[in-house]
Parts: C-alpha cells; structure tokens; sequence
C-alpha cells in the first residue's frame, strides 16, 4: 500500500548522509565568503548559525531530560526510553532540514529581505501579537485536524506513538505536520517583515523561542514551581507547562494548544485535571532503584557515552568517534571540576526488570585513577557512600563493575561489608557469574588451557573449577606460594592437573589461552595458529594476530521482559551487559541474602550460571 502524500520524507533512504543537502547552502555561503559583513551572502551564515542554534536548543534540552540524577524526582511519564523510540526518533531534525531550505528559498524570492536590519523591537512586538491573535489560534484548530479520521490514521499517529515525550519527539512529524507548523511559524515574522519592522534579531528571537518552548513542553520533567500558579493564577492559560502537554500525549482528545491553555479553555478541551498532576509532578517523588550498578568511565572520550551527552550514540556500542573530538576539551573540564568536587556517584540511566527499577550509577573516576596509588582512598570513599546511599533509599543489591571492586582497590567489596556489618543491601562482585560465562565458552573436550592472570581472584576459581574437570591448567605466575596456595585448595587428585609455568613459550603449543593479564604483541606471537583468547582482564586485549580469534569480555543477554533500556554497556551490543552485571542481577532476582565479595566459591559457579538461565538470561 502506497504512503500518503507527505506522510514520509523523500531523503528517508539517505540515512547520515542526509545532511549532504546542507551542501548546497554552505558551499554558496563559502564561495560568497558569506562571513564577511560586505558581502552580497552574508545571510546565508546567518541562516546557517540559527538552524545550527536551533538544533542545539533541542540538544540542550535532551541533555536536560536525560539528567537522571538532576532530574528523576520531576520527571512526569516515569517509564525509560526504549532503543525502539531512540530509532524512531533518530531523524527527528528532517524538519530543520526542510525550513533551512524554504527560508533561503524565501530570501531568494523576497530579496527585500536580504537587507533586514539588526534589531528592530517594533518587530517584536507585532510577532508577539501576531502569535497570539494568529499562530495560537490556527495551530489549535489544525492540530484538532490533525486528530481526526484520516489525517490522525495517516499523519499525526505517528507523532503520538511516542509513550515517552523528549525534546526530540516534537520534531518526530510527518513533512505534512512540519509544513503546517512552519508555515504558522512564518506568519509572525512575514507579517512583521512585510510591515517594515522585520530584523535579524527577530528572526532568531522568536524561532530559538519557538523552539525552546517545543522542546521544554516534550521534555518529560516539570519545570515549573507549582507555587507560581497559585501565586499568579492567570498565568496558567498563558503557559504551558511539561505535564500539560504530556496528558495530550497520553489522552489525545484534550490540551491541543501550541503554548497557551487559553485556547483549549475557549475551546473546551483543557483537561480538569492539568493542574492537579502538574503540582504533583512539581512536588516531585524519588524512584527507588531496587537494583543498582556501580560503575565508571574508562577515560575522557567514553566519559561521553551517556545518555545526556548524545542519546543516540549511547544506544550504540561505544566507538571513539570523529565528532566526539571537538567537545573533547569540555569534557576535560568537566572531568576535573568532577574530580575536584564530586562526593557520590550519580545515576545515567535505568530499566525495569520484571517491572522493578534497576539502575547504573557511574563514580566519577576515570581508569587511569584506579591505578594511582594516592587516588585509592577518595575512591573508596565515593563507592562507601554510593553503597550506603543505596542502603538507605532502600535497594537490595548494589553491584560493583570492573575497577569499583579490584582487590588492590577494596578486596573485591569486602572491605565495605566488614566497615558496615549492618547493611541491609547486598554488595556483590559478580564475578561468580563471570567465571561461569568464561567456563562455559570453553569447548568441550579442552584438555589444555593456558592462563594469563592465574593467581587473580578470577584466575584462581577458573582454574579450581577446570582441574575439577580434569583439564590441565597451565597458570602463569611468578610467585610459586600463590600458585601453591591454590594448588593446595583443589583436592588431592586434581592437584596434578595444576602446573605452574613462568614463561609464555611454555603455551607455544596451547591453542586455548584465558587472558587475566594484559598482554603484549610480542607476547601474543608465542601462541600457535588458531588459538582463541578468552579474556577476563580490563581493559581487554587488542587483536594483533589475524590467524587467532579473540573473545570479548564475559557478557549476557539481558531477559526479553526488560524494558526503557536505552544504552549500551561500553563496547557491547545492545541489551547485552557485562557479566559482573548480569551476576548482580540474579543475585537481585534470586533474592540471595549474602553478600558476594572477595573469593569466589568454586561451589557456587553452577548454582548462579543455572540460576541466570532459569530467569531468561542468555550466553552471547
């Protein structure tokens, strides 16, 4: 069945190469030397610099709504973001894309216009009164249009399969919508350009308003104090407010106004209770998170990869990218005033498990300072009081990723639980089920491994665990009373199948190597052709050898019953976790009452990997 007409955008096929049809603007603006003031074009970077102003007033306002730590307590629909929404959303400036190339149309037919002065406050105040007696009143009446019969089935649903209003939702339309309401736009700004009282300082007054007020009524938190509405009670049919626009989002046949409640108030369609759900959106409630995952950045280009930077870059998996570069220099900035003066970790993102909210935290440390000797204690101390802030809001499972349980660092989490007897949340490593996901990708029939990190808290259970299964266990260490300490906790029989070996030539013939230790390339050329590396060491290995294969880092798939997940865990894929991750969340879903920190039990790695499988967890 054909689309409707102007149901769907002629460069949908083009993906990022979309904005090529910028090029024809900005290659006039260069050959015009448009940023000079003399020349002919000089309107071009103008035009240029507003829809780029524009853009980045819907981006602030994302970054805004993705705040959950700032934000979490005013935010109106509390369900998550899905990746579903994120790429239904992903092209949602095709329609600044269209205006820039109907206003320069417009500049080319009305050269008038290419003389506007700089400011002209006459101008202002005609759009002001054009935008009220004009463009309100026109979008009320399209916009209940848009919700009837035809036009809602083939236009305006699209809009509204949204659950969850963003920023970016108000620019997710049809090119029919975006031409309806560009159009309005204009009338404001035409009439006071055709008055003789038009100007550039208008033009980016009231479009960057215009904007910022769409995008503040999609953006899912309350910002306005209800105290203002009692205090001036008139101001409620001026203004909309988040939590008006988002009960048209849910219930449709009511709140059609652009920004003034006025209109629905003449047109009998404001919703009785707006003003009641918007104090309580106001008043603001916290979302105790059952579960909670500590975690980190890995260094400053990663630091990036949350969901209030650039949503659609943390739903994919994490790659250093060219447009990252030059927003590197902020992000150092911020990282320092972070380090100068954070005191707890926050949280960046969440979901719901069997309808239970589980969410990420992140310490604002970076991998490099888990190394530094006199950065350990300020460390601890963030995760100390992330473990008891989550302590008493509630949670039942706090787990710690990667370097936030190092044993250098903490003793794998014991040291909070032997400080702070009393906790009622369970501090997990995870690293149980971490061990099983290196396990079980081992094929079967292995009677060889070799092993890098042997004497580590994983490296040692993974090797107890395969001398149990009578595969020889070549563990590489220096220190011969660390190999005999654990070669001392496999029972007698098996002990044979435990050899220390302090060279890597030693493995030239073993083609499973299970890396714990990072390793040279110079280190790597000593494993034949064909050899996988399974790896447990953070950051991972790089893959020098094409004739060998490397496994990522142990993950699992999350359940299919989760929902609002909206970021990818580092490098993985999406809904995938890394399996100390995983391991806190059965130990959530289990309702496990210990605490799982320092030494892993050989004994417990079958009971959490049959465990994970029973709740719809999946090896990758």
């Amino acid at each position: 069945m054909d689309a409707a007409f102007l149901s769907t955008w002629s460069w949908d096929n083009l993906g990022a190469y979309k904005y090529v049809l910028y090029a024809p603007l900005v290659g006039k603006a260069v050959a015009a030397r448009a940023w000079e003031r003399a020349s002919p074009d000089h309107w071009l970077l103008l035009l240029l610099v507003l829809f780029g102003l524009r853009a980045f007033t819907y981006q602030l306002w994302s970054s805004f709504s993705n705040m959950i730590f700032a934000t979490g307590r005013r935010r109106i629909v509390r369900d998550g973001v899905g990746f579903d929404q994120i790429d239904k959303e992903w092209d949602w400036d095709n329609f600044l894309i269209l205006q820039a190339h109907l206003a320069a149309a417009a500049f080319y037919a009305f050269p008038s216009l290419l003389h506007l002065p700089s400011w002209d406050a006459r101008g202002l105040a005609v759009a002001a009164l054009l935008h009220v007696f004009a463009t309100e009143p026109l979008f009320y009446v399209a916009h209940r249009a848009f919700h009837r019969g035809h036009l809602f089935s083939c236009y305006h649903s699209l809009h509204h399969s949204i659950k969850v209003p963003q920023p970016f939702t108000a620019g997710f339309a049809t090119p029919l919508e975006q031409l309806v309401l560009g159009a309005l736009m204009a009338v404001p700004l035409a009439t006071a350009c055709a008055a003789g009282f038009g100007s550039v300082g208008l033009a980016f007054a009231y479009a960057l308003g215009f904007d910022f007020l769409r995008a503040m009524g999609h953006c899912n938190v309350e910002v306005f104090p209800a105290g203002l509405f009692h205090a001036l009670p008139l101001l409620r049919y001026l203004i909309y407010t988040p939590t008006y626009h988002t009960i048209h989002h849910a219930k449709k046949e009511s709140n059609f106004c652009l920004f003034m409640p006025l209109f629905d108030l003449l047109g009998g369609t404001l919703d009785g209770q707006s003003w009641e759900l918007q104090r309580k959106a106001s008043a603001g409630v916290d979302d105790v998170p059952e579960f909670v995952f500590l975690a980190h950045t890995v260094d400053v280009m990663h630091s990036m990869h949350v969901p209030f930077v650039f949503r659609t870059f943390v739903s994919t998996p994490f790659s250093v990218q060219l447009f990252l570069l030059p927003i590197w220099p902020f992000a150092v900035v911020i990282m320092l005033v972070m380090w100068a003066c954070s005191t707890k970790a926050f949280a960046v993102s969440g979901y719901r498990l069997r309808a239970r909210l589980h969410q990420t935290w992140v310490v604002p440390r970076f991998g490099l300072q888990y190394f530094l000797p006199f950065a350990k204690d300020g460390i601890n101390r963030q995760i100390e009081l992330a473990i008891l802030r989550a302590d008493k809001m509630g949670a039942k499972v706090v787990s710690l990723a990667a370097l936030n349980k190092n044993e250098a660092l903490n003793g794998g989490g014991t040291l909070f639980v032997n400080k702070h007897p009393g906790l009622r949340v369970r501090v997990v490593h995870g690293n149980t089920l971490t061990a099983a996901v290196i396990l079980n990708e081992i094929p079967e029939g292995t009677s060889e491994v070799f092993m890098t990190g042997a004497t580590s808290k994983l490296g040692r259970v993974i090797a107890l665990y395969l001398c149990r299964k009578k595969i020889r266990v070549m563990m590489m260490t220096m220190s011969t009373e660390r190999f005999q300490n654990i070669r001392m906790e496999a029972a007698p029989e098996h002990q044979q199948y435990l050899v220390q070996v302090t060279k890597y030539g030693s493995a030239q013939h073993c083609k499973t190597w299970i890396v714990g230790k990072w390793l040279s390339p110079r280190e790597q050329r000593w494993a034949p052709p064909g050899t996988h590396f399974h790896q447990f060491v953070v950051p991972p290995i790089l893959g020098f050898r094409r004739d060998c294969t490397y496994g990522k880092l142990a993950a699992m798939r999350l359940p299919k019953d989760v929902q609002g997940l909206n970021a990818c865990e580092y490098t993985l894929e999406r809904g995938l976790v890394h399996a100390c991750h995983a391991g806190g969340v059965v130990h959530f879903l289990e309702g496990y009452e210990h605490h799982e920190v320092g030494a892993i039990d050989v004994d417990r790695i079958d009971v959490v990997w049959e465990a994970a499988l029973r709740h719809g967890l999946q090896p990758v």
